[in-house]
């Protein structure tokens, strides 16, 4: 008896879905791509929101910002949920490798009191802080338009969170339960940290989602990420705090990663039109003086008399990003 076996190819009847066939043509598609375009809803709603009744529950009203497509604005890392999930997965491993690290040897007992001192009064309130980011980031998931640009946020609202539980493992690492009340009572009562408080809850009530973006994803993170866990975190392993610069791994990763799709985002809105580019610009001179007046007592704290130095290197690499980007600030 023979058996003759032969290599038989099955033409599929179709490669992907038919809105994804409108927009790239009938051949196979990424995952980013079938779980990302064109899947806003955009009529059949049940109700008008009562509040808003001249707006619909997604409309492109909600933005003073103007795109002929919104799916123009795509994620260059094409972060859909699956890839989103691995990839930060890859990165808790690594924090969680650091931190197992440090607390099973004791690391932190070896941190110099002075700049352990100095990482429970900056670090650790800023945890609030990244609660504001969540907030702001959630808003622009539900009411922005278009899934390329809302579903990203939700991600980066997430991120938000998982930055602010490493923070707040950061103070139970250094002092204890009672670094997180301490730095509660700081983030609503000292001196140092209310120009940040009224600046983070004032653009908590912003209604422009675009502008929520520009104003926290660009400006506030754009100068503080740098300045803390740049600057600050080198200072730290220049003087004995290598250890506290372990601790803050995922937040400088993170960081360089979203920059770049923080980037693409405004590069992309900013090309669409003159209108645009104006309203973005004057957003971004709008929130800067604000974020950099939070940031100076901030920065005195950690830096001393070289924080004007260091902001202001902070603020020149900033403006540079952002004429990269076409803007002209």
């Amino acid at each position: 008896m023979e058996i003759d076996l032969r290599t038989v190819a099955i033409k599929p009847l179709r490669h992907t879905f038919d809105h994804i066939v409108r927009r790239f043509g009938d051949k196979p598609a990424s995952r980013y791509q079938e779980g990302t375009y064109d899947i806003q809803q955009t009529d059949i709603f049940h109700y008008r929101p009562m509040w808003e009744p001249e707006l619909q529950l997604f409309d492109k009203r909600r933005t003073k910002v103007q795109m002929k497509d919104w799916y123009a604005l795509k994620d260059p890392r094409q972060f859909y949920y699956g890839a989103w999930t691995i990839a930060r997965s890859r990165q808790q491993d690594a924090a969680e490798s650091s931190f197992d690290m440090i607390e099973e040897r004791g690391l932190a007992d070896i941190v110099p009191e002075e700049i352990k001192q100095t990482a429970l009064a900056v670090l650790v309130p800023l945890r609030h802080v990244e609660w504001g980011g969540n907030m702001g980031n959630s808003y622009i998931s539900a009411y922005g338009y278009g899934t390329a640009i809302t579903q990203p946020c939700l991600y980066h609202a997430m991120d938000h969170l998982a930055v602010a539980q490493y923070l707040t493992r950061i103070g139970l690492v250094l002092d204890g339960p009672e670094a997180l009340d301490t730095a509660k009572d700081a983030w609503m009562e000292a001196a140092m940290w209310q120009p940040m408080r009224q600046h983070v809850e004032n653009v908590l009530v912003v209604q422009d989602w675009f502008e929520i973006f520009v104003a926290q994803n660009l400006v506030l993170e754009g100068l503080t990420y740098p300045l803390i866990y740049d600057y600050l975190d080198g200072d730290f392993s220049a003087n004995g705090g290598t250890v506290i610069s372990m601790m803050t791994r995922f937040m400088g990763e993170w960081s360089a990663e979203t920059a770049k799709w923080v980037d693409a985002q405004i590069k992309v809105a900013v090309a669409e039109s003159a209108e645009n580019k104006a309203l973005i610009t004057d957003w971004v001179k709008q929130y800067r003086p604000l974020v950099l007046a939070a940031l100076t007592p901030i920065a005195q704290r950690a830096f001393g008399d070289q924080a004007e130095t260091v902001l202001a290197e902070v603020t020149a690499q900033f403006n540079a990003r952002c004429t990269k980007a076409g803007l002209t600030v």
